[in-house]
C-alpha cells in the first residue's frame, strides 16, 4: 500500500506523514475495529478502520477494499481519506482513515424510530432513498456491485444524505456461472460476505449455468426500502427466529397493509423484490420511477425532496 508509514505512540497514529490523535474506540466487527481519531493538522474527527490480516489473503482482501474506495468520488459513497499497512509482530493490520459520521448509520435511525414505534415519513424515505440509488448507479456503472447493502452499511449525514460505506464486498458486477464448481464457489462466496437477511434469492442457490448481475444490489435495495417504511428487514425475523431464509426468499414478498405510505411506493419496492433477478429493474429504471413519484429540481446533494 504504497511507502506509508503507520507509527502508534501514547495514542498518537502517522498516517501518510499526519499525525492523528486516538480518542475513543467506536465498534468492532468479526475481524475489524473501528476508532475515533482526530487530525492534529486540521482538528477534525476521522473514523479509523482497523481490518485484522492474518494471512497473505486477507491482505489482498483489505487492498480490494482500499482499491474499490478509490475508484469513486462521489457524494453518496463513504470518501477514503488516508490508508496504510500497519505490521503487529506475525500479523498485519491495514488502516483505513474514513470520514466519522457522527449521526450513524440508517440502521440507527429506524431502530430509534421503531422503538418510539414511529417510522420514517414518506418524504424523507424517497430522499434518502434516492440518494442511496445515485450512490449504487455509480457502483454499477463502473461494473461493479456492492453486493452488501443494508442498513447497517449506510450512513446518514445531518442533512439526511446517505453514503454507502463497507465496500469489501464488491466485485464486478457480472458472473458467469459455468459447471457446478463454479456455482458452489459463488454460493460458499456470498455465504461469508452477503449477509443472509438482505441477500438476494440467486445468491443461495447459485444454478451451475447462469449469470449473475448487479441486480442482486436490487433485491438488497428493496430490503433496505422495506425496513425504513416498516422498521425491519423483510426477513430479520425469519434469521431471528432461525427458520430457513434461503426457502423464504423464493417466495414473492408481503407487504403489510398500512395507510402511511402510497401505493407508488409500495410498487416501487414489489418491483425491487422479484425473485427472478433477470425481471428486477436496473438501477437507472428504479431512479426514474423514484423521481416520477416526487421530482428532485437540482439533483441530490443540494435538494430535499
Amino acid at each position: 500500500m504504497g511507502s506509508t508509514l503507520c507509527i502508534c505512540s501514547r495514542g498518537v497514529l502517522t498516517i501518510e506523514n499526519k499525525r492523528y490523535l486516538f480518542i475513543q474506540k467506536l465498534g468492532e466487527g468479526g475481524f475489524s475495529y473501528v476508532d475515533l481519531v482526530e487530525g492534529v493538522h486540521d482538528g477534525r474527527f476521522y473514523a479509523l478502520k482497523r481490518i485484522l490480516c492474518h494471512d497473505r489473503e486477507d491482505r489482498k482482501e483489505a487492498q480490494h477494499e482500499v482499491e474499490m474506495h478509490r475508484l469513486f468520488s462521489h457524494p453518496n459513497i463513504l470518501r477514503l481519506e488516508a490508508h496504510c499497512m500497519m505490521e503487529k509482530g506475525p500479523k498485519w493490520e491495514a488502516w483505513l482513515l474514513l470520514p466519522f459520521v457522527k449521526r450513524g448509520t440508517l440502521w440507527n435511525e429506524v431502530e430509534a424510530l421503531r422503538d418510539r414505534n414511529a417510522f420514517l415519513s414518506e418524504e424523507k424515505i424517497l430522499y434518502i432513498l434516492h440518494g442511496i440509488c445515485l450512490g449504487l448507479k455509480a457502483i454499477h456503472d463502473q461494473g461493479y456491485a456492492h453486493r452488501d447493502l443494508k442498513p447497517t452499511n449506510v450512513l446518514l449525514e445531518d442533512d439526511d444524505r446517505p453514503l454507502l460505506m463497507d465496500l469489501g464486498s464488491m466485485n464486478h458486477a457480472r458472473i458467469d456461472v459455468n459447471g457446478s464448481r463454479q456455482a458452489m464457489a459463488v454460493q460458499d462466496w456470498a455465504a461469508q460476505r452477503c449477509t443472509i437477511s438482505y441477500r438476494a434469492p440467486e445468491l443461495f442457490n447459485v444454478n451451475s449455468n447462469c449469470v449473475i448481475d448487479e441486480r442482486t444490489d436490487i433485491w438488497s435495495l428493496g430490503c433496505v426500502l422495506y425496513s425504513m417504511m416498516f422498521g425491519e428487514g423483510p426477513y430479520d425475523m425469519i434469521f431471528q427466529k432461525g427458520d430457513s431464509v434461503a426457502l423464504a426468499v423464493q417466495n414473492n414478498i408481503t407487504i403489510p397493509e398500512n395507510n402511511r405510505y402510497s401505493q407508488g411506493l409500495q410498487s416501487l419496492l414489489s418491483s425491487m423484490m422479484v425473485v427472478n433477478h433477470l425481471e428486477r429493474p436496473h438501477i437507472s429504471t428504479i431512479i426514474t420511477q423514484l423521481e416520477a413519484l416526487h421530482p428532485i429540481i437540482d439533483g441530490q446533494a443540494t435538494t430535499r425532496i
